[in-house]
């Protein structure tokens, strides 16, 4: 069984890939980047214009700022910064060794991404999705190589999270599954293998559970923080499924409940209150306000 004193024992044998690229720079993806970089290997992020690639720099210069104001690592902020660079053209992952795609939860836009992304890859590099539900095998289908595909679900805030979840495709090369496990345990993160399926593990219960707070919430049964502080203080879990919910982004998961509703059935269908709080544009913390206020953080 992995647990995380496993990981942990794992990652002082282990070591990162030389090159890594990451396929967006947004929340995910530069906390990939953060991540890799931390553990030693030099990053490559792309972005899809110069101003968004500035953007994807300065968040994670910032988040590796403050890795080592907290003691985290014993490397420079300026030897960490050196160490990622930004780029606008898929043909800069040339010399990488793993490319991990973070770009947003549409299975039209990742299959495209990952095609032009393969195209400009080495024959033995590995390709990974960031995918939080859209099955691999449906990805691996524009894919020349999907023998050397898997999903990487790393989780917000990537920095801080503890698990990568490993999604082994019909088609991944075993020996590519064992190799993400020692990357995964590199970067100091526990890793969980799972076979391909909507909603993997992890998503497929976080989903569940959140979906149903959200009814409770929907129905009157209890406040948001009542509900949360009934899965904290009950069930030990670290943070409440609404707070969870503010922190993935109520469209990300609504997203994600959307792809699982149109594959599992009826038990996955969106309340109608998460729909209503997207159109809204009460996302979470990165709007503001999603079922909590967020303006001061």
């Amino acid at each position: 069984m992995t647990d995380v004193s496993t990981a942990v024992a794992a990652s002082r044998t282990s070591t990162a890939p030389a090159h890594v690229g990451v396929l967006g720079g947004g929340r995910m993806g530069a906390g990939i980047a953060h991540a890799f970089a931390l553990a030693g290997s030099r990053v490559t992020v792309v972005e899809r214009d110069a101003a968004s690639a500035d953007a994807a720099a300065a968040r994670i210069r910032e988040s590796l700022r403050r890795s080592v104001e907290r003691g985290t690592t014993d490397r420079s902020a300026g030897e960490l910064e050196a160490a990622v660079e930004t780029a606008t053209d898929a043909a800069a992952f040339a010399g990488c060794d793993l490319v991990v795609e973070a770009v947003p939860e549409d299975t039209a836009l990742k299959r495209e991404a990952l095609a032009r992304v393969e195209a400009a890859l080495r024959p033995d590099a590995v390709l990974a999705s960031n995918t939080s539900s859209i099955p691999i095998d449906d990805l691996a289908g524009a894919l020349a190589r999907p023998g050397r595909f898997l999903g990487l679900h790393f989780f917000n805030p990537v920095p801080a999270s503890l698990l990568v979840e490993i999604v082994v495709g019909d088609d991944t090369d075993p020996a590519i599954a064992d190799e993400a496990r020692a990357w995964v345990a590199a970067i100091g993160k526990t890793p969980v293998v799972v076979r391909d399926s909507p909603g993997f593990a992890s998503s497929r219960l976080g989903v569940a559970l959140g979906l149903e707070a959200i009814r409770m919430l929907e129905e009157g049964v209890a406040t948001a923080a009542d509900i949360d502080a009934a899965m904290e203080l009950g069930y030990r879990h670290p943070t409440g499924p609404l707070r969870t919910t503010d922190i993935v982004g109520l469209d990300v998961r609504l997203g994600i409940a959307e792809e699982l509703h149109a594959k599992l059935g009826d038990r996955f269908e969106p309340p109608a209150l998460l729909r209503r709080m997207v159109a809204e544009g009460r996302l979470g913390r990165k709007s503001g306000r999603g079922f909590y206020e967020w303006s001061d953080e």
